[in-house]
């Protein structure tokens, strides 16, 4: 099932999500139907408050990542075949030289702007099966795992931008709650009410 992408403006995008147990109701279906959204609107991630649900569970699958051009041999493989389950995750350090990279959000369609983040991190987290890890990743893949995770924070990335580019692209950001956006996939917007 394929479910609708919570829009920009929607309070559930702003709360930091509740950790979930293993006897989470139908998890397995709801991690099918979280990849079948995600694929449909062509995202390399996709955490649950964008779906309208807010607890600690995001996806991440960056292998169209791996097609860049201007990646190592190495970077390319590792993007290769990531697709992951993070459950209940806590990011545990974040290091390395901070670099820019022109971000997106399926939440926030039509917008990209350079956000910068740390090269490396490690994370601690539940894989579907409720399996335990602790682990590291750097470059993109741990750029994807970071912007997934802001989400369980209740961050977006236009947070992290400077206040003038905030303001340049605030009556962008006002048009997509309203649901005034062409988007390809679909959406629902926290202030598309009736008699509006």
């Amino acid at each position: 099932m394929i479910f609708p992408i919570v829009a920009y403006g929607d309070p559930v995008l702003k709360k930091k999500g509740k950790e979930i147990t293993k006897d989470y109701p139908k998890l397995s279906e709801l991690l099918d139907n979280m990849f079948e959204t995600m694929y449909n609107a062509h995202g390399v991630g996709l955490a649950a408050p964008q779906i309208g649900l807010p607890i600690r569970l995001f996806i991440v699958d960056a292998e169209p990542f791996s097609e860049d051009e201007e990646l190592s041999k190495e970077a390319a493989d590792q993007l290769k075949n990531f697709k992951k389950v993070f459950i209940n995750a806590t990011i545990l350090e974040e290091t390395g030289e901070e670099w820019a990279f022109a971000e997106g959000c399926l939440s926030i369609p039509e917008i990209r702007e350079d956000v910068f983040r740390n090269e490396t991190i490690k994370i601690h987290y539940f894989d579907e099966n409720f399996v335990e890890h602790t682990e590291t990743y750097g470059g993109l893949a741990a750029r994807v795992i970071q912007h997934e995770y802001d989400h369980i924070e209740g961050v977006l990335f236009t947070d992290k931008l400077s206040s003038l580019k905030k303001r340049l692209i605030k009556g962008k950001l006002a048009n997509i709650s309203k649901g005034k956006i062409n988007s390809e996939y679909r959406m629902r917007f926290p202030l598309l009410k009736k008699g509006r």
